[in-house]
């Protein structure tokens, strides 16, 4: 059984410190939290569009292409500032590829370990077949989003180097390297449709790397509303190994975190003392939310060719029942409100399409936690972030989802 320890979370909020682009001119500090988050949101767009049919089929691709680019993550924590170009060299020599995989996995075994032995076995593996060149269907989806997330962040930068002999190059490279999997349904749209549809989609999630959490208290790092979606994924997923879920709902909670805060696309980011300050207001945020998610978000998608996508990403939301915090599963072709319990119980098989709130919401708090201490570690203090600390901590000091996964004690860690 996985064991979710203080390392562990560090070690995913990390990505907030790592700079990507960092020897070039940048509009805005640019890191590899907000890049990860948006090549997942391309990922599970293609995931939709290119899955097979067979549930057994499709479940396997979409938990491996969330533990791959888990692993993707990990392993680009541990190499922080290769430039690509040196990455891809060594990478085309097994015997250099290997040397520099067998001192990643060493870095990161002793933080990664404990979410138990199958999930560090399938990231050796993995490491493995890389180096001998994987391509199959979930590699090429990542590759292909990868690609068009860097892709997208290198457009923020191209024209504020023209003197850079690299920035011709590197937009080939791009160019070249998405072409070569035009024949994945969705890849063509995200090249040369920016106006609806999946481009629309996947170039306002990119924009939010640019609004900011806690946009009126200072904090080192500053993390972006698209990074703190990518870190709840990630939470969500290693809480979901911890309790035991099938792998449906493993993939379903990844999702939700990846997903929970698009409807701040709409709104901007309402701090809760707001939603709270007003009897009522927090559902007249939530009434307007599910209007504008309507008109300016689902309504981008073709209505038949994107209908399972539309639906599925509605579901993660919670627009059905009222909270994306809110545990669901799908009976009867319409989401179903359960327990905690019936989750862990009856209801933990993949035909029933399960998906956590009371998990994903404290996956949530978590990262808020992780983002306040962060900051408060640097150097920062101010009354905010330290009522923040206390608030999270007292609201779970007592909270355990299993006899082994004990929120309360994950949190005195951080003493």
């Amino acid at each position: 059984m996985a064991n979710i320890r203080k390392g562990l979370l560090q070690l995913v909020f990390s990505g907030s410190f790592m700079k990507r682009w960092n020897d070039k001119m940048r509009p805005m500090e640019l890191v590899e939290v907000d890049k990860q988050a948006h090549k997942m949101i391309v990922a599970w767009l293609l995931y939709e569009l290119n899955a097979p049919q067979d549930d057994l089929e499709r479940a396997q691709l979409g938990e491996e292409i969330v533990r791959h680019g888990i692993f993707d993550y990990l392993y680009r924590l541990v190499i922080t500032d290769i430039k690509p170009p040196i990455f891809y060299q060594i990478k085309s020599n097994p015997a250099h590829y290997q040397q520099l995989t067998d001192w990643v996995l060493d870095e990161l075994q002793p933080r990664v370990q404990p979410l138990g032995k199958k999930f560090w076995e399938d990231m050796c593996i993995y490491f493995k077949k890389q180096i001998g060149g994987e391509h199959n269907l979930t590699s090429r989806i990542l590759d292909a989003a990868h690609l068009f997330a860097s892709r997208w962040e290198f457009h923020l930068i191209r024209d504020l180097n023209p003197w850079d002999e690299e920035m011709k190059d590197i937009e080939t490279n791009f160019q070249l390297g998405l072409e070569k999997h035009l024949d994945l349904q969705g890849v063509d749209a995200l090249l040369h449709n920016t106006s609806k549809g999946l481009g629309k989609f996947a170039t306002m999630c990119g924009q939010l790397r640019f609004q900011k959490r806690w946009s009126q208290t200072p904090r080192i790092p500053e993390t972006s509303v698209l990074g703190h979606m990518f870190i709840v994924a990630c939470l969500a997923y290693f809480f979901s190994l911890a309790v035991g879920a099938c792998s449906v709902r493993r993939h379903n909670n990844f999702c939700a975190g990846l997903f929970h805060d698009i409807p701040e696309l709409l709104t901007r980011d309402i701090i809760s003392p707001v939603k709270r300050s007003v009897q009522g207001i927090g559902d007249l945020i939530r009434e307007y939310e599910e209007k504008e998610l309507d008109k300016r978000l689902f309504s981008i998608f073709h209505p038949q060719q994107h209908a399972i996508l539309v639906d599925h990403l509605k579901y993660f939301l919670g627009t059905d029942v009222g909270s994306e915090f809110t545990s669901t599963i799908i009976q009867a072709g319409q989401a179903r409100i359960v327990s905690w319990e019936q989750l862990q119980g009856q209801y933990n098989h993949n035909h029933y399409f399960p998906k956590d709130g009371r998990m994903l919401k404290i996956c949530d708090q978590l990262a808020a936690f992780l983002e306040a201490y962060t900051a408060l570690s640097n150097g920062i203090a101010n009354a905010q972030l330290q009522h923040a600390l206390w608030r999270i901590r007292t609201k779970y000091q007592n909270e355990a989802l299993t006899e082994e996964l004990h929120i309360g004690a994950l949190l005195a860690d951080f003493d």
